[in-house]
C-alpha cells in the first residue's frame, strides 16, 4: 500500500471501521443489479426489473436521510440495527415473493421497505471527517480510499451478485447482499471508540443540511451522475443477453468499476491545488462525455474497454464531491449532508434503471445507452449553472442557527 493510504490507517480503529464499512456497502453494489437479473430471470420483463429497482433506490432516497438525520442526533450504533432489521426483513419478503410468483405490486411493497438500508458509507466518512477534522491532506486521502472501496464493491459486487443468481438460483444475489449487509452494519456499529459523539440537542436545527445552496446544486448534479449508473448496469445486463453471455455482464460493470478504482488509487496519492468545484466540474463533465462511445459499441470487448475509459472520472469526481460536502454543510448535519449526496445518486439510480429498462423493452440494448448520454448531457447543464453556489461554502465548523421566525441566520458567504 502507498505511505499515504498507510499512513491514514495509524490512527487506533481505523483498519477494523473500514474493512466493516467494506462488508456493509456491498449490497449497494449487489442488491439493484441482483433484482434486475433475478427479476429478468423469472419473468423476462427488463422493464418491471428496472422498475422495481428504482423503486428500492427511490425508498432509501427518501428514508436513508432521514436515518443519517437521527444518526446525527443520536449516534450510529442506536440507529443503524434497528434500521438494519427493517431492510432485512422487507428484502426477504422481496425474494419470497419473487420466487413463488406473487402479484406485481408485493413486489413493490417490499422493494419500497428495503429502502431502509443505512448509508453505510456516509458513516465512514464521518469516521474519517472526525479523526482527521484538522488535518486535510490525510483527510483527502480517507476520502479517497473509502472511493476506492466503493469501486472495489463495484468491481466484485456484481460479479459475485449476477454470477449466483444466475448460475445458482435466481434470488442468490440479493440474498447474499443482505448477509454482508447484516454483517457489516453490526461490526460497525460494535466499534464504538471511533463512533463520532452525537452533537448536543442545542446544535441541531429543525432545518436540513439540504437548505444548503451548494449542497442542493451537489445533490441535482448526482441525480444525472445517479441515472448514468443505473442506466449503465441495466443496459449492460440487458447488452450482454442479447449477445447470448449473460453472466458476462458482471465482469463488463466490474471493468467499469477498476477504471474508476485505478483513478481513485492515483488521485489520493495527488496533492491538488486550487478550486476543488473546478475539478468537480470537470469530473462531472468527463463522466458525461464518456457515454458518448457507449452508444456506438458493437460488442462485448469494445463496451468493457468503452467502460474502463468512462470509470477513470469516477473516482476523482466522488473525492472531490464529499470535501465540497465538509465546505457547504455545518458540521453537526455532516453525516445527513453526505447522505443527501447518495440520496441524489439513488434517485438518479432509480430514474436511471427504469428509463433504460423501459428503452431495452422498446428499442434494445444497444439504442438503450442513449439513456446514459441524456443523463450526463443534465448533469453538465446542473455543473455549470449551480458552479457559482459551490464558490461560497459554510464557515468551518459553525453552525446555521434558525432565527426567529425558523430561518437560518446569514454568514459570511465570500469566496474562500
Amino acid at each position: 500500500m502507498p505511505s499515504p493510504y498507510r499512513a491514514i490507517f495509524a490512527a487506533p480503529g481505523s483498519k477494523w471501521f473500514s474493512a466493516a464499512g467494506f462488508f456493509g456497502r456491498m449490497p449497494l453494489s449487489m442488491m439493484g443489479i441482483g433484482v434486475v437479473t433475478m427479476v429478468s430471470q423469472l419473468t423476462g420483463r427488463y422493464g418491471l426489473a428496472g422498475a422495481l429497482a428504482a423503486t428500492l433506490a427511490m425508498s432509501a432516497a427518501v428514508i436513508g436521510p432521514q436515518i443519517s438525520r437521527l444518526v446525527d442526533r443520536h449516534g450510529q450504533a442506536r440507529v443503524l440495527r434497528p434500521a438494519t432489521l427493517v431492510a432485512v426483513a422487507a428484502v426477504s419478503g422481496l425474494l419470497l415473493c419473487a420466487q413463488n410468483g406473487a402479484p406485481d405490486w408485493t413486489l413493490f411493497v417490499f422493494s419500497a421497505g428495503a429502502g431502509c438500508v443505512p448509508s453505510v458509507g456516509s458513516m465512514i466518512r464521518a469516521r474519517w471527517a472526525t479523526i482527521y477534522r484538522h488535518s486535510p491532506r490525510e483527510l483527502h486521502t480517507a476520502y479517497t480510499w473509502e472511493s476506492i472501496v466503493d469501486e472495489l464493491c463495484f468491481i466484485f459486487g456484481p460479479i459475485v451478485s449476477i454470477g449466483l443468481s444466475t448460475a445458482w438460483f435466481p434470488a442468490a444475489g440479493p440474498l447474499l447482499a443482505t448477509v454482508f449487509l447484516v454483517v457489516g452494519v453490526f461490526w460497525l456499529t460494535a466499534q464504538r471508540a471511533t463512533e463520532p459523539v452525537p452533537h448536543p440537542r442545542e446544535e441541531h436545527t429543525k432545518a436540513s443540511a439540504l437548505r444548503s445552496p451548494g449542497l442542493q446544486v451537489l445533490v441535482l448534479a448526482f441525480v444525472a451522475t445517479g441515472a448514468i449508473f443505473g442506466a449503465v448496469d441495466v443496459v449492460t445486463v440487458a447488452f450482454a443477453d442479447e449477445e447470448g453471455r449473460k453472466s458476462a455482464a458482471s465482469l463488463v460493470l466490474a471493468v467499469y468499476a477498476l477504471g474508476s478504482c485505478l483513478a481513485g488509487l492515483v488521485f489520493g496519492l495527488l496533492h491538488l491545488k486550487g478550486s476543488p468545484e473546478r475539478r468537480w466540474l470537470v469530473g462531472v463533465c468527463g463522466m458525461a462525455v464518456s457515454m458518448i462511445p457507449l452508444q456506438m459499441v458493437g460488442n462485448l470487448t469494445s463496451l468493457a474497454v468503452a467502460l474502463f475509459i468512462a470509470g477513470l472520472a469516477v473516482a476523482p469526481t466522488m473525492v472531490t464531491t464529499m470535501a465540497l460536502v465538509e465546505a457547504h454543510v455545518p458540521r453537526s448535519k455532516l453525516t445527513e449532508g453526505m447522505t443527501w449526496v447518495s440520496t441524489g445518486l439513488a434517485v438518479g439510480i432509480a430514474l436511471g434503471s427504469s428509463g433504460a429498462g423501459l428503452a431495452v423493452d422498446a428499442a434494445g440494448a444497444e439504442a438503450a445507452y442513449g439513456v446514459a448520454g441524456v443523463a450526463g448531457a443534465v448533469g453538465i447543464a446542473v455543473a455549470l449553472l449551480g458552479y457559482r453556489r459551490l464558490k461560497r461554502p459554510v464557515p468551518t465548523g459553525e453552525e446555521q442557527q434558525d432565527d426567529e421566525h425558523g430561518q437560518p441566520e446569514k454568514c459570511d458567504t465570500t469566496t474562500a
